[in-house]
């Protein structure tokens, strides 16, 4: 827990219990547990939204790519026509 050992946790509440005194000290802690929650909440649906994201990244690369219709046929040139001579007039 950041490095902090049993010895070092027990002089920092000592010493915020005598800063903050035995009134604030409790509503401190619920403040902080309460905040806490909510940064493990938040960061939760940030990582269900990514992996949500990743999961359809990898459906959409395995699927065959889709055309669209007759979009091949407007963009080949038509081929040309032959015309056969008049003959005769009119």
């Amino acid at each position: 827990m950041f490095g902090i050992g049993m010895p070092e946790l027990l002089v920092i509440l000592v010493v915020a219990l005598v800063v903050l005194g035995p009134k604030r000290l409790p509503e401190l802690a619920r403040t902080l547990g309460k905040a806490m929650a909510e940064f493990r909440r938040s960061t939760t649906e940030i990582m269900d939204e990514l992996q949500t994201a990743q999961l359809d990244d990898a459906r959409a690369k395995r699927r065959p790519p889709t055309q669209a219709p007759d979009s091949t046929v407007a963009a080949t040139p038509a081929e040309p026509q032959t015309q056969t001579p008049r003959t005769g007039g009119a």
